[in-house]
C-alpha cells in the first residue's frame, strides 16, 4: 500500500457518476495488406496472451484510516478479459457508429475494485479498419503521459509485428519519485521556493495581459453536467496550420487556439450566446522534460488564455491569441518545475468552487473550456503491422466545464478530439464544422 500524492488524489475526490475523471483515446488502424478477416481477433488474443502486468497498471484505491482516497493498493491478479474487451460495430460499419460507441464506453464509469484502466479492440468498420478505444483514471496519469505510453507500444518499422502492450513495457531510462515520497519532496521544494514563487505570482497578478481566474465570462459551457457524454473527431493536415503559422510568425499552437476560438466564436453565435467579454481558455502545460519517461501521476501547469472571440478579424484575434500566450509563458519560464506547479494551483484555486455543483451557478468560471494539444508522432506509426491512422485523444470535461477540445498530431495531420456533456452542448459536431470555417478563415486572411 502506498499514499496518494495530493495533486493526483484531486481526480478521486473530484469524481461522481455525473463527472468521471478517465482521459481515453480513440486510434484508428489499418490492417496490414494481405490480412484476414480474423486479424483483428488474432490481435486480441495477443492481447490476452501478455500476461505480465506492471504495478502501475494493478493500482485501485485502498480504504486508509476510514478515507478511500488517500492510498493505492495492487490488485495480486488482473483479468486481463474484463480490462481487454473485443467489440464489433453493427451494420453498415460507419465512422460515426464508432464514435457513438466511444462515446458511450467514454461515458461509463471506472471500477475502483479493479485497476483503474480499460482497452477495447473494435472492428466492423465497413473500410476494414479497426479501432482500439482506451481509458485510464486521470489519477493514474495526465493527457501526455497517456500519450506517451500509447506511443511507446507503437513502431515506425511497417515489417514488426511484435505486440507492446502498455501494461507490459520495456522500463524507460529515468525514473522520478513517486507516491508519498515524491509527493513530500515536492511540497518542501515549493516551500524552500515561496519569495520567489510570490514575486512571480505578483507579477502575473500586475500584468493586465495576463488572464486571470474570475475574468471569464460566463456561457452556455459554464454549467452543471450530466453523466453522458458525446464525442466528435476529425482530423486536419498539420501543413494547413503550419502555412498559417509561417505566414504569420506565430506558433503552430497559437493557431491551434485560433482556429478554436473561431470555431467556439461561431458556435456561440448560431445559438445567439456570445458574451460580449472574450472567452478564456485553459491551456495544460506538460512540466515533464523530454528525457523524462516516467508517465507515473500528474504533472501538468496552466496557462489562463485569452481566445479573443469577442474580436471578428481573425488575424487580430490571432494577435490576441499570440500575446496572451507569450505572457502566460514568461511568468513560467523563470520558475522551476516545481514553483510552476505550484503557481498553476495559485491561478487555478477558484476551480475547487466547481466541484460544488450548487455553487455554480452564481460563481464565475475560472475559465470557459480546456484546450489541450498533445504531441504525438511525426512519422507513420504501426502497430502489429498495423498502420496507425488516427489517434483522437478523449479528455475529461466537468461541472463548470461542460467541453473539452484536445487534440495530438499524428504523422502529417493534427487529430481533433472534442468531448462534451449531451445535455448541455447540443449539437456538439458542428463544433468540427465550424473548425474546419474557422481554419479556412484564418487561411485566406493569412497565406
Amino acid at each position: 500500500m502506498e499514499f496518494i500524492a495530493p495533486v493526483d488524489a484531486v481526480f478521486l475526490l473530484a469524481e461522481s457518476r455525473e463527472q468521471p475523471m478517465h482521459v481515453g483515446a480513440l486510434q484508428l488502424f489499418e490492417p496490414p495488406e494481405g490480412a484476414g478477416d480474423d486479424f483483428a481477433a488474432q490481435v486480441h488474443d495477443k492481447l490476452l496472451g501478455s500476461t505480465d502486468v506492471d504495478p502501475r497498471f494493478r493500482k485501485h484505491p485502498a480504504t486508509l484510516f476510514g478515507a478511500p482516497q488517500m492510498a493505492w493498493t495492487y490488485a495480486e491478479e488482473v483479468e486481463l478479459d474484463y480490462h481487454v474487451r473485443r467489440l464489433a460495430l453493427p451494420g453498415p460499419g460507419r465512422m460515426h457508429q464508432l464514435v457513438d460507441l466511444a462515446s458511450g464506453l467514454h461515458s461509463s464509469l471506472l471500477d475502483r475494485h479493479r485497476p483503474l484502466w480499460e482497452f477495447h479492440l473494435i472492428e466492423g468498420l465497413a473500410d476494414g479498419r479497426f479501432a482500439l478505444y482506451s481509458k485510464m483514471h486521470h489519477a493514474l496519469i495526465d493527457g501526455v503521459s497517456a500519450q506517451r505510453l500509447l506511443r511507446r507500444t507503437l513502431t515506425s518499422d511497417p515489417a514488426s509485428s511484435a505486440t507492446l502492450v502498455p501494461w507490459h513495457l520495456p522500463r524507460g531510462r529515468r525514473r522520478t519519485a513517486t507516491g508519498a515520497v515524491g509527493a513530500a519532496r515536492n511540497l518542501v521544494s515549493a516551500a524552500a521556493s515561496g519569495a520567489s514563487l510570490l514575486r512571480a505570482a505578483r507579477t502575473a497578478l500586475l500584468r493586465q495581459q495576463l488572464s486571470l481566474p474570475f475574468a471569464a465570462p460566463r456561457t452556455m459551457f459554464n454549467v452543471p453536467i450530466g453523466g453522458a457524454r458525446r464525442a466528435a473527431v476529425r482530423s486536419w493536415s498539420l501543413d494547413r496550420l503550419q502555412q498559417v503559422k509561417k505566414a504569420t510568425g506565430s506558433t503552430l499552437n497559437d493557431v491551434v487556439l485560433t482556429m478554436s476560438a473561431g470555431a467556439l466564436r461561431r458556435y456561440l453565435i448560431e445559438r445567439g450566446a456570445l458574451p460580449d467579454k472574450p472567452l478564456i481558455a485553459m491551456v495544460p502545460m506538460s512540466l515533464r522534460g523530454e528525457d523524462d519517461e516516467d508517465t507515473n501521476g500528474v504533472k501538468v501547469g496552466a496557462v489562463l488564455c485569452n481566445l479573443g472571440t469577442d474580436i471578428a478579424d481573425p488575424l487580430d484575434r490571432l494577435q490576441v491569441v499570440s500575446a496572451s500566450m507569450r505572457d502566460g509563458k514568461d511568468i513560467y519560464r523563470t520558475l522551476s518545475s516545481n514553483q510552476t506547479m505550484a503557481l498553476s494551483a495559485l491561478m487555478l484555486s477558484p476551480l475547487a468552487l466547481n466541484l460544488v455543483p450548487a455553487l455554480i451557478s452564481w460563481t464565475n468560471p475560472t475559465f470557459n473550456i480546456v484546450i489541450s494539444n498533445v504531441p504525438g508522432p511525426r512519422e507513420p506509426m504501426y502497430w502489429n503491422g498495423a498502420r496507425l491512422d488516427a489517434s483522437y485523444p478523449l479528455s475529461i470535461p466537468f461541472d463548470g466545464q461542460a467541453v473539452n477540445i484536445t487534440l495530438t498530431s499524428n504523422a502529417d495531420n493534427l487529430d481533433f478530439g472534442l468531448v462534451g456533456c449531451r445535455r448541455s452542448v447540443p449539437q456538439l459536431p458542428r463544433l468540427l464544422d465550424h473548425l474546419e470555417s474557422s481554419l479556412a478563415e484564418l487561411e485566406r486572411a493569412a497565406v
